[in-house]
């Protein structure tokens, strides 16, 4: 999506943390990240953003306004309605990678910052990939004034979608059982993510401290200021058991004390022994420090 509103050699503002993969996009594409501070609750800090875009003039805005990877950060609507402004003030062009949107454990599901756009400022994307199936690799977008760019950037990269994965999609989502199995997903996820909050509270040292998200797959954990997570992760390799740490959702290599849990499998007792684990290492590392 990037690829249609920016050159190699230019800036994009992404969120400080943000998706290692995100990143990797943008270094493949030759393009420079610029990292704005993001609050885990209510998402990037707007007064740090309109620096940036007065200072660096950035081609591009790259940000997950609900239930953010990896922080699970949900942005407040009015926040939402003052991120579109000042994106169409400055007109940059906004990627809203909305792909966990439809995971979330309140009553309504949030609306999309393209909700508030009147400019077409908002280049809205969003996938079943993250909700329904995974390995079809079947999304959306409504790129605004960007459609004629990103249709020809479309073309020359893939020509188009696979044709049967979309009437398989589409036949299923005529039966109407899409709401449904959105139902299940969401109690599931809401229920693994309290039973991973209260294993780390178990098992890792008291000065850990967690986000809980109001939806989505992911908990961001910060551990004692001493541990690297980088040889944790090594470590805890040897173990068994994988983690996400800090550093790869920065292209500074910040956050390095910090990592990123999933709680999107089902919590099983292997989920438990593993937890177990893991605090440990914690653990271990925090007092050889």
């Amino acid at each position: 999506m990037s690829g249609a509103v920016t050159r190699p050699g230019d800036a994009v503002v992404v969120e400080s943390p943000t998706f290692y993969a995100a990143l990797q996009a943008l270094e493949r594409n030759g393009l420079h990240a610029i990292e704005v501070p993001t609050h885990p609750r209510e998402g990037i800090d707007l007064a740090a953003l309109a620096q940036v875009f007065e200072r660096h003039r950035p081609k591009a805005c790259w940000l997950m306004t609900n239930f953010q990877n990896p922080l699970g950060s949900l942005m407040p609507d009015a926040k939402k309605r003052d991120l579109v402004a000042l994106a169409t003030r400055y007109q940059v062009p906004l990627i809203e990678d909305d792909v966990y949107g439809e995971l979330y454990f309140g009553a309504r599901r949030p609306a999309p910052a393209k909700a508030y756009d009147g400019e077409g400022w908002v280049m809205h994307c969003a996938s079943f990939s993250k909700c329904l199936a995974p390995g079809y690799r079947i999304g959306w977008t409504a790129p605004g004034r960007f459609t004629r760019a990103v249709t020809r950037l479309k073309l020359s990269s893939s020509l188009g979608a696979s044709i049967p994965a979309q009437a398989t999609l589409a036949a299923y989502l005529e039966k109407g059982g899409y709401d449904k199995h959105l139902r299940q997903l969401r109690h599931a996820l809401s229920v693994q993510q309290n039973a991973l909050l209260q294993s780390v509270a178990r098992h890792f040292p008291d000065e850990t401290r967690t986000t809980r998200p109001d939806g989505g797959y992911f908990l961001w954990v910060e551990l004692p200021a001493h541990v690297r997570t980088l040889d944790l992760h090594r470590y805890a390799l040897s173990h068994g058991v994988s983690i996400a740490p800090g550093p790869i959702f920065s292209a500074r290599g910040g956050f390095d004390h910090c990592l990123r849990l999933n709680y999107g499998h089902a919590w099983d007792e292997r989920s438990e022994h593993a937890l177990a684990t893991l605090g440990r290492l914690v653990r271990a590392f925090s007092a050889a420090a």
